[in-house]
């Protein structure tokens, strides 16, 4: 069994520094990340690629925002492999310095205006260093606070991570809207867009001072100690790859995961990126109103996560996760309705209850996926199943709603891009077992993992 020290309960004063530690860098990861997504609906189709049409030019846009993506499941198989070997900690340090610095770059690159097809090549690369940093990011983020403890409230606590992306969401919103709300359209399109990739470094030097001062995961520890103690008795012998480990033990769990990610990354890059572009194009909404819609409701979203978290510790976090998505998946044609009206009370209502929804698959994720691996693999695999999932959802997103907007001039095709994708999420998440009441500190040191192929649902080798 866990040792005590693993196992018990952190101080209400350091489970909530590090909850901090974590919610503060995915903020700002996400806030990075999101304002590139932002930037890529409103200015950077005329900065970076001025020679096609404006929908042309957009398509383009979202697709350097897609290769961030493409670059996440990488970031996950090299993160969760250091993750796994030498803990959470460090490498969520490494991962803030990647992402700040290339958003922070970003925010210094010459346009099309001036280097000519030099700029979307240097704008392309520093997207991949973007999703890079990200796809290692958010498994060591929700896996430090998971395995600190208190695990009654798990599902509540490991969903504050989650908060980041709204928080950044709002964050990267807030500041590109007042930003449009003070400067001309020529002196943002000239100057006024660079100042939030800036402001980056700024919020990077206070997210490593709180990121460096909390302790790596008791549960973490406790595993290597175990592991050592493996590999002495066996002579020296190496463990298999983390990687290994997964694909072995865990790969129903993977493909759990990743289906289970569908319409919670699908929907949401519909609701918050691509309604940038649909609602200035074909609702005839302006832009300032398009941005105020989605930062009210990034508010909205941020408050109610923590809320769908606890309650995923009553009830399960099958229940909430299925009901987020049957919801989204229902939401969507009313969504487009609303949004056509061109109100904005109702463009406000739309997101924002899109928001609500998307907020109950998000919000027990973090808690689901760390549940479903055994500690020595879980940022591996907590991490591939995330982020390989982004690379067919949330990647192609903007851009395959963008390219149905154009060919077919209507939004139905759009809504039933995300009612399959719903569609997707409730058979995996229903082929899935409940994982609320497992123990992540759970070990069993007579057993060796790596030889053990029938393992209990609920009593998984660290």
């Amino acid at each position: 069994m866990a040792s005590a020290a693993a196992s018990a309960p952190p101080t209400p004063a350091n489970l909530k520094r590090i909850v901090a530690a974590s919610l503060i860098g995915t903020t700002i990861e996400w806030y990075d990340f999101f304002l590139y997504g932002s930037a890529a609906a409103l200015v950077f189709n005329k900065l970076f690629f001025p020679d096609s049409d404006p929908l042309v030019g957009t398509l383009l846009s979202f697709l350097t925002y897609a290769v961030g993506f493409a670059a996440r499941p990488l970031g996950a198989l090299v993160f969760g492999h250091y993750g796994d070997r030498v803990g959470r900690k460090k490498l969520l340090v490494l991962s803030l310095l990647m992402m700040g610095g290339a958003t922070f770059a970003i925010g210094l690159l010459p346009t099309h205006a001036t280097v000519g097809s030099a700029a979307p090549v240097l704008l392309t690369t520093l997207r991949l260093v973007q999703g890079f940093a990200l796809g290692g990011e958010w498994g060591g983020a929700v896996l430090l606070v998971s395995e600190h403890g208190d695990a009654r409230r798990r599902g509540f606590w490991a969903s504050w991570p989650q908060t980041g992306a709204p928080a950044g969401q709002l964050l990267a919103t807030g500041v590109l809207s007042l930003l449009t709300a003070l400067l001309t359209d020529a002196a943002f399109g000239s100057w006024g867009w660079r100042i939030p990739f800036l402001l980056s470094g700024v919020l990077v030097v206070v997210g490593l001072w709180i990121r460096l001062s909390v302790d790596e995961s008791p549960v973490f520890k406790e595993a290597l100690a175990h592991a050592e103690a493996r590999k002495a008795a066996r002579d020296g012998e190496a463990e298999k790859l983390p990687l290994v480990s997964v694909l072995r033990h865990h790969w129903r769990d993977v493909l759990v995961a990743m289906g289970a990610r569908m319409a919670e990354n699908i929907s949401y890059y519909v609701i918050t990126a691509f309604i940038l572009v649909y609602a200035t194009t074909s609702a005839g909404v302006s832009k300032q109103t398009a941005l105020n819609a989605v930062l009210i409701a990034s508010a909205v979203h941020f408050a109610v996560i923590p809320a769908w978290g606890a309650l995923s510790d009553r009830i399960g976090r099958r229940p909430v996760y299925l009901l987020g998505a049957v919801g989204v998946g229902l939401w969507m044609f009313p969504f487009f309705s609303l949004v056509d009206t061109g109100g904005f009370g109702a463009l406000v209502l739309a997101v924002t209850v899109g928001l609500i929804l998307h907020g109950a698959m998000y919000a027990p994720q973090a808690a689901f996926f760390a549940e479903m691996f055994a500690t020595r693999m879980r940022y591996s695999g907590a991490s591939i199943g995330a982020q390989f999932a982004s690379v067919a959802a949330g990647a192609p997103a903007p851009l395959i709603a963008t390219a149905l907007l154009a060919d077919y001039d209507s939004s139905t095709p759009i809504a039933l891009y995300v009612v399959a994708a719903a569609a997707l999420t409730v058979i995996a998440v229903l082929a899935a077992k409940e994982t609320r009441h497992r123990d992540l500190a759970d070990v069993e040191p007579s057993v060796d993992a790596e030889n053990t192929p029938a393992r209990t649902a609920d009593a998984r080798t660290v």
